[in-house]
């Protein structure tokens, strides 16, 4: 073992993240090569005058970004390196799971939960030629400066349910991912612990494993997340943040009541845990229950934008975040994102000013609906949830159907669907046997034709299906 010892001088913030940079510019330099083992934690913290609970937080930082490995009774020793051609596409990949993109030719996506088709084009276009006209210059540089009306346009869409946000709290971000992304870089550190439901929208908890936030998976019921598993992990494990969709849970359409909004905003007030309240579905649903914003305004941060009620291509998307947090939360998603595209911004703030958004909205409610009827009509005798404004179901299996199986067997007929693990934050030996069914991608005949051999597959069970050997 090594004489090294790290130099607690350089780097910036907490000393724990010092620690973690020294070790790994260490790494890096060859100072701890390859199977090196790291001095015993008790005795580095002894060595350089921090406590014990200082140098766990940095070894666990390091095993995060997969650069030391721990046995059990012989200590932690320094990875093997590869080259980012031999594990950097192979990692990226493994974490976005299996949404790679494109469909296979002749197949249908129905995994895809976008605004569907309704001529919202044409008012596109239009916004569009007035913003070239109006503003030839600003489509044509850096975005240098947020327009108030861009705030105002998030104020609007953000308020619901008797909430409404101060419009300075507001940061127009580059859709929904990108400002839950922000928010999350801005008030936490690697290292800290982000909790999410056990099914949940995964890909932000995949990105922010990336960044070094370590996640965390919390246990759910018919209404989301339990409150008391969520106070048996803050006491335990003391996440930073937690991640929420209490008006319409995406794979499960579930959606909290008041009782559980306010025990979920007393545990996090207790707890000192700040909330982002993910209400893309809220528009669509008009639910009436109160905003978790309205209930802990202090610590929480709602997120929404345009792509489920207007159109994913605007990439339209706003935080309101609570007082003090939004110049953080801008600065974060410039960071981030290279910063806001001006003719896209402007294109949301427009579509919500005029009122074209909601119009736009009203339209694809109502075609939800009929696709939703056909899900009905198509999917009779089967156990699944759905709603007429939501454009997904949540489809229970039928024995002996596995979701990975059963996914399996819906690509061979024809269409994509997306299985129950595409939506865990993380490795679960919880089993839903159940597979989400979006249905906004595609024409109404299409989607038509997609439930039917969806139905298919089901009524032939697993003698129809004959796995590749």
């Amino acid at each position: 073992m090594t004489n090294w010892l790290p130099d607690l001088s350089a780097g910036d913030g907490p000393l724990y993240l010092r620690l973690a940079q020294s070790i790994e510019a260490a790494i890096d330099s060859g100072v701890l090569p390859p199977g090196e083992k790291l001095p015993a934690q008790r005795n580095l913290a002894f060595d350089v005058g921090v406590t014990l609970g200082t140098v766990s937080r940095a070894y666990a930082l390091m095993h995060e970004r997969g650069l030391v490995a721990g046995e059990v009774g012989r200590g932690t020793y320094v990875r093997e390196r590869k080259s980012h051609t031999e594990t950097g596409a192979t990692e990226v990949q493994s974490l976005a799971g299996t949404q790679t993109g494109d469909a296979p030719v002749g197949k249908l996506r129905f995994d895809s939960t976008g605004a569907p088709q309704v001529g919202q084009a044409a008012a596109i276009e239009e916004i569009l030629k007035q913003v070239a006209t109006d503003q030839p210059t600003e489509v044509s540089e850096y975005t240098r400066s947020a327009p108030h009306r861009w705030q105002e346009a998030g104020m609007i869409w953000l308020s619901r349910a008797g909430w409404e946000p101060d419009a300075e709290s507001i940061v127009a971000t580059q859709g929904v991912h990108a400002a839950i992304i922000s928010v999350v870089a801005a008030v936490t550190a690697p290292g800290d612990r982000i909790l999410f439901e056990n099914l949940t929208y995964s890909q932000v908890a995949r990105a922010l494993s990336l960044m070094g936030r370590r996640i965390l998976a919390g246990d759910t019921d018919a209404q989301g997340l339990v409150p008391e598993d969520f106070e048996r992990i803050c006491q335990q494990q003391h996440p930073a943040v937690v991640f929420l969709m209490p008006t319409l849970h995406n794979p499960t359409l579930a959606g909290m009541d008041r009782v559980r909004r306010q025990k979920i905003a007393d545990i996090a007030q207790r707890y000192n845990v700040l909330m982002i309240e993910d209400d893309i579905y809220g528009i669509l649903i008009g639910d009436a229950q109160p905003m978790l914003a309205s209930l802990a305004p202090e610590r929480t941060f709602v997120v929404s934008g345009l792509s489920k009620s207007v159109g994913p291509g605007v990439r339209g998307g706003w935080v309101s975040c609570p007082r003090h947090f939004s110049a953080r939360v801008k600065i974060a998603h410039k960071m981030l994102s290279g910063g806001t595209a001006f003719l896209l911004a402007e294109c949301a703030a427009r579509l919500v000013l005029s009122g074209a958004a909601r119009e736009i909205r009203t339209r694809v409610v109502a075609e939800l609906a009929a696709r939703e009827t056909l899900a009905r009509e198509s999917l009779k005798g089967y156990d699944f949830r759905s709603l007429p404004q939501v454009p997904f179901l949540w489809l229970h299996l039928p024995e002996p159907w596995l979701s990975g199986t059963f996914k399996a067997a819906a690509l061979e007929a024809g269409v994509m669907i997306d299985g129950e693990d595409e939506f865990k934050a993380g490795r679960s030996d919880k089993v839903h046997h159940r597979v989400r069914i979006a249905f906004s991608n595609h024409g109404r005949d299409d989607v038509r034709r997609g439930f039917e051999l969806l139905r298919t597959v089901l009524d032939g069970g697993l003698a129809g299906y004959d796995s590749a050997s």
